[in-house]
């Protein structure tokens, strides 16, 4: 069964799935860009190639949604994948079910500092970024030979989160990105041992190799390889067209001095009641 590694955009999810590829398939905890897709994005187009639909409407991908996660799941061993799309019905069907998931992992990011990397990502203004983010119809999609076979359906920012840790159809860790950052072992290791629960695995936390694996997956080593080897995660700027660094700022993105004040008081507003849930202080 699937066990989801799933957030907003830009919170945190690529650091975590290298962090968790990196314990769970190398030998030596010794992070490989190589090894990242053993942890894979759905939905992605190579989920509906078999299909003989054309997936000429963005939403088109949804309908099958369930059904290719059957295909995954016919060998019934334990499989983690990335997404970023909601927990939410799309033209009355479900993203997920009971029968092919048996867990989730949830990655929470102050939105103050999601809207830096956003902006960055993207290549958005603070504005275009925003709107994004409480957008209630946000989505992310390719468009490849007439065809939208890598849909997916985001939500707002609020929605998503909601979507995911609200749901009671199965056990959901929700992890703040900022406690990773902050106490990254501790966290890692109760990471570790929920996917070992609910993939019901037979093994133990081997915080040798967890360690290892921490070492290896720092910001600065990430961004020093992504500038020598490439990462075919980097994105394509949607205004310039050239490749942008994926591995941006890392903990020099901090809102408090990024964001104009302006800025701060306004996403302080918007998001008051959440940063109040979530324990993110408000005041600069």
């Amino acid at each position: 069964m699937i066990t989801w590694l799933a957030s907003y955009p830009k919170s945190g999810n690529t650091w975590l799935r290298a962090l968790l590829t990196t314990y769970f398939y190398s030998s030596d905890g010794i992070f490989d860009f190589k090894i990242m897709s053993k942890i894979y994005q759905f939905p992605a187009k190579a989920f509906f190639k078999d299909y003989s639909k054309k997936f000429t409407k963005l939403a088109d991908t949804a309908e099958f949604w369930i059904d290719a996660q059957n295909r995954i799941n016919k060998d019934d061993s334990f499989k983690l994948f990335k997404t970023h799309n909601a927990l939410l019905d799309v033209n009355n069907n479900s993203f997920t079910n009971t029968k092919n998931t048996n867990g989730c992992i949830y990655i929470i990011r102050d939105p103050r500092n999601v809207i830096t990397s956003v902006m960055n990502h993207y290549e958005q203004d603070y504005q275009e970024s925003l709107n994004w983010m409480l957008n209630d119809k946000g989505l992310l999609f390719q468009k490849e030979e007439g065809q939208f076979r890598s849909f997916q359906f985001l939500s707002s920012w609020q929605n998503h989160y909601r979507s995911w840790i609200d749901t009671k159809q199965f056990p959901i860790l929700t992890v703040k990105y900022e406690d990773l950052e902050s106490k990254t072992l501790n966290v890692f290791e109760k990471v570790v041992n929920f996917l070992i629960k609910v993939g019901n695995l037979n093994t133990s936390f081997d915080i040798l190799k967890a360690k290892k694996c921490i070492e290896t997956c720092q910001f600065e080593n990430l961004k020093k390889k992504e500038k020598e080897e490439g990462f075919i995660e980097s994105p394509i700027g949607q205004k310039s067209g050239r490749k942008l660094s994926f591995f941006n700022l890392g903990k020099n993105n901090d809102w408090k001095k990024i964001l104009s004040s302006d800025v701060k008081n306004e996403m302080n507003k918007i998001f008051k009641d959440d940063l109040d849930k979530w324990g993110y202080e408000i005041n600069d």
